[in-house]
């Protein structure tokens, strides 16, 4: 009997041992896995940490390779001007910002190198300081000057003219027509002269509403004091902003801007920031060279609001797939050298007018010339610059988006900068100096690649 009590209590020893030792062990175990958890999800935020910082800063040198790439076209620009020369002509802007991915492949990563440099048939083993050890990007350069820039409403009186002018021209041909007999989101009914009015009277600085019936009148005529629309919202009240946009975004704020207005005239696609119509950047003046289609032809109706081309579809329509043709046929090419040789291919001169005449497209012509020249441009200045830096890991790929806008009105040429001595050593001119003897001047200098309007990370 006493045996078996013994028995009994080794046995209850051992029961409650073995107890202790399994609790001990599955806590251990809830520990271990606590641990492992915080572990991993510490290690994985500073990687990705580590890639966003990565991948911002390929970002970044996407950005900076391309203000260079921008600055160098007036250097490219003189190497070609003897070609031009032969044929008594000044060599065209040329468009070296639409070919960006591919003239910044070297500095790109490894497999964007080796197929540039098959491209080309060269080898860039021995370069230095070419392509991204760690992850690779992607740009796109988009010419700002190529849009119709809204914050023309911003300026002098002749500047409300013009935007109304090529507002009414992009809005008013008769294939949009459905767009403004039907009731927006908000139940309201919005014309195209009130559309008009809405985008100007938003950005001028008076209280004036804007009259864009513009084709009887040379000068702005009011048409009464700006109303209390945005005041009377019924979901959330507020006053004009009676300033310069500062991003197109800001539209969406504006009477009559709906969803489709935003995709037809503003961005028809987000994903191909090139196809947007609408700028609030730019110096005011359309590059006939790089304009879309709908943007030219919103021009064009602005200088001749009674020509066949804004008033019969099946013109416009001409136009419209004879500019995309001859695009897709030059591969992003100059077209035009000056305003005026624009002019004459609308007008049924020049080289290309007789083909557009031929195509069964009317000739254009102008209110005036001479005014309409003044509206468009065969070199920008303004770029908008969309990089994303791209970092591959494990299982995952870490992307970031940056937007910079360059101004490069005023900039120096590269060719006049200094270049280093035989030393290595670089001799700068002595800064610009006040009469006051300081250097604040020397502050708002233009840079060398542009200057930065805008800046945006996502």
């Amino acid at each position: 009997m006493k045996a078996r009590k013994k028995r009994i209590r080794r046995s209850r020893k051992r029961g409650i041992a073995l107890i202790m030792v399994l609790g001990s062990l599955t806590i251990l175990t809830m520990m271990l896995a606590e641990f492992q958890a915080d572990t991993s999800a510490t290690l994985a935020s500073a990687m990705a940490d580590r890639d966003g910082v990565q991948a911002e800063y390929a970002a970044r040198s996407a950005v900076n390779l391309s203000r260079l790439l921008i600055a160098m076209e007036p250097t490219i620009r003189q190497a070609i001007a003897p070609l031009f020369a032969f044929m008594k002509r000044q060599p065209p802007q040329l468009p070296v910002w639409e070919f960006s991915d591919r003239l910044l492949a070297p500095f790109n990563d490894k497999q964007a190198t080796e197929d540039f440099a098959a491209s080309l048939k060269v080898n860039f083993g021995t370069g230095k300081n070419l392509g991204l050890p760690v992850g690779r990007f992607e740009v796109k350069i988009v010419d700002e000057d190529a849009k119709i820039n809204v914050n023309l409403g911003a300026s002098n009186d002749i500047a409300h003219i013009r935007l109304a002018k090529e507002l009414i021209g992009l809005i008013g041909p008769p294939q949009y027509s459905p767009l403004f007999e039907q009731r927006d989101s908000t139940g309201n009914y919005h014309d195209r002269m009130s559309v008009c009015a809405a985008i100007i009277d938003w950005a001028d600085v008076d209280e004036q509403a804007m009259n864009c019936d513009t084709q009887t009148q040379q000068a702005p005529v009011s048409a009464g004091v700006e109303d209390a629309y945005y005041q009377l919202l019924a979901t959330k009240a507020y006053r004009r902003k009676n300033a310069p946009y500062d991003s197109l975004e800001e539209l969406h704020m504006v009477r009559g801007i709906t969803d489709d207005f935003w995709a037809t005239f503003v961005d028809p696609d987000p994903t191909k920031p090139d196809k947007r119509v609408m700028t609030v950047w730019g110096q005011g003046a359309v590059n006939v060279n790089s304009a879309n289609a709908q943007t030219l032809l919103g021009v064009v109706c602005a200088g001749a609001p009674t020509a066949k081309i804004c008033t019969d579809v099946t013109q416009a329509g001409m136009f419209l797939s004879g500019v995309t043709m001859a695009r897709a046929m030059t591969m992003g090419a100059p077209l035009f050298g000056s305003p005026n040789d624009f002019i004459q291919m609308m007008t049924g001169g020049g080289m290309l007018g007789p083909i557009l005449t031929g195509m069964g497209m009317q000739p254009v012509k102008f209110l005036s010339n001479a005014e309409f020249a003044k509206t468009i441009t065969t070199e920008s200045k303004v770029f908008s610059i969309y990089s994303v830096g791209i970092i591959k890991g494990y299982k995952r790929e870490v992307r970031l988006r940056l937007q910079e806008v360059v101004d490069f009105r005023n900039t120096p040429n590269l060719s006049s900068v200094p270049s280093p001595s035989a030393s290595g050593s670089t001799t700068l001119p002595p800064p610009p100096t006040t009469q006051t003897g300081s250097n604040a001047a020397a502050l708002v200098q233009p840079a060398t690649a542009g200057n930065v309007v805008y800046f945006r990370i996502d």
